[in-house]
């Protein structure tokens, strides 16, 4: 068995394994020509249920071929230009080199006696990211797992700062469309189940600082602390950007630390076009940021950064066997003295080798593609009758609801959107997410491929009415 470990004598033994795993990927990558196949859990199931996980096959290439029947083959391939549902993006070829070396090495970024250099790497790219939100030179942060996580610590920061002896006194304000991890986070610090308050947001899906500043003021008023200010640069649902310039005036003038959930919206941050949309992030007291939404990295790749590195402090706990005080005064850098995790992937090189291999106008050239892509889709969706769109796309999310003229029932065309979704996943020609607006169900495309055309979007929208028009067409029949 100590074949199968890495080492100096095993080389030429995992040069050709990973070697047949990548020509195998290559080749399914080459010859895809939809999404997804359509497959079911009930018929895929059964394959992955039957293989017995103690009868080893002791052969590469077998391995790799029970692997094509339970995943390849069914997977969902986001590179595809009609994969159109969820903030996954396509990946660079440069980060999945850097996945490639840092699997191998096997580096954890918890201690410099682990990861010597890539704790370097890391900081450094904490700075760059800094610098590009424009923090200021007390700025630090750390890399984490995803959005989730990084906005976790960020209100864990807040807080710890707000200095609160009662954490029942202590709210959270956020649109009430931000991200549910807001409220996942507020319950996982012990905050009380009012503690998230849902700001309305206007037509745009914007926050509405009226409407904040009410809130900020019955806060004071009640004896409320409004600990942290949620604002959204790029939501979920609409990637709609929340006003962070009037957001960081009110959370000045309350005393709130404001924390930007820019998981979708840092593609901005290397955009040569729209770069001006982000406007007010500067003035964050934390940042979250997801490489692997809209810098094309692979899962996971995501930071969360601070205007005062003091605050990282909070975070912060030594084990004798691992980090241990005197480190700080021999100035040691240990990550974990600022991380949630402790063992933690060397994340930060697949956004090194991509940096270094083709620059920040490289990502931000196709970040703006895609931007640019939704706003003619929206275009589409304006001029065409058949479908109702919500809003014009800040970044590259298209929220729309199939309307035929001649049916007035909102529940019914609900049901008619919502078949469309199923049977176009069903038939694996195209992929497409869905949301309720209002109650109502609505689909939606979240445009992160480059590749994908205006041609592909006016193509899937005449899937999505034609499976519509026939479920329509069905039902109408019944009724007769």
């Amino acid at each position: 068995m100590r074949s199968h470990l890495l080492n100096d004598t095993t080389a030429e033994h995992y040069r050709r394994s990973v070697t047949e795993g990548v020509e195998r990927v290559a080749a399914k990558l080459a010859t895809t020509e939809r999404p997804f196949t359509g497959v079911t859990a009930d018929a895929l199931s059964p394959r992955v249920d039957g293989i017995d996980l103690d009868r080893p096959l002791h052969d590469t290439t077998a391995a790799l071929d029970e692997l094509e029947d339970v995943y390849l083959r069914d997977a969902v391939y986001f590179h595809h230009p009609r994969y159109l549902a969820h903030l996954n993006c396509p990946v660079v070829i440069p980060a999945l080199l850097g996945e490639a070396v840092l699997s191998a090495v096997n580096s954890s970024l918890d201690t410099w006696d682990q990861s010597a250099g890539g704790t370097l790497i890391e900081r450094k790219l904490i700075d760059w990211t800094a610098g590009r939100i424009g923090l200021g030179p007390a700025a630090d942060g750390v890399f984490t797992s995803g959005g989730t996580q990084s906005n976790l610590q960020a209100l864990l920061l807040a807080r710890e700062e707000a200095k609160a002896d009662d954490l029942a006194r202590l709210r959270v304000l956020a649109s009430e469309v931000s991200h549910f991890s807001v409220q996942k986070s507020a319950k996982l610090l012990g905050l009380g189940p009012d503690a998230v308050v849902a700001v309305p947001v206007d037509h745009d899906k914007r926050l509405r600082t009226v409407a904040l500043a009410r809130e900020l003021e019955r806060c004071a008023e009640a004896g409320l602390v409004p600990m942290a200010v949620v604002a959204t640069a790029g939501t979920t649902d609409f990637g709609s950007i929340d006003p962070l310039p009037e957001i960081a005036e009110l959370c000045g003038r309350y005393g709130a630390w404001m924390h930007v959930d820019a998981a979708y919206g840092c593609g901005l941050l290397a955009s040569l076009k729209y770069r001006d949309r982000l406007d007010g992030i500067e003035r964050a007291d934390s940042v979250t940021v997801d490489y692997h939404k809209s810098f094309f990295q692979p899962v996971s790749s995501s930071a969360v950064l601070v205007r005062d590195a003091a605050t990282l402090r909070h975070a912060t706990y030594h084990a004798e066997y691992l980090n241990p005080r005197r480190m700080v005064r021999e100035r040691i850098p240990n990550q974990v003295d600022k991380s949630l995790q402790t063992t933690r992937r060397f994340d930060a090189l697949k956004l090194w080798m991509t940096l270094r291999v083709m620059g920040a106008d490289g990502i931000g050239q196709l970040f703006d593609e895609v931007c640019d892509l939704a706003a003619e889709g929206w275009s589409l969706l304006a001029a065409d009758p058949r479908f109702d769109v919500v809003v014009e796309p800040s970044l590259s999310t298209l929220v729309f609801r199939y309307v035929p003229a001649a049916v007035t029932d909102p529940a019914e065309i609900d049901r008619a959107n919502l078949h469309a979704r199923k049977a176009l996943f069903a038939s694996g020609d195209a992929v497409v997410a869905g949301t309720k607006v209002a109650g109502r169900h609505y689909l939606k495309f979240t445009l992160l491929n480059p590749e994908t055309t205006t041609s592909d979007i006016a193509a899937v929208l005449d899937l999505i009415a034609g499976h519509a028009e026939q479920y329509l067409g069905e039902s109408l029949d019944r009724a007769s």
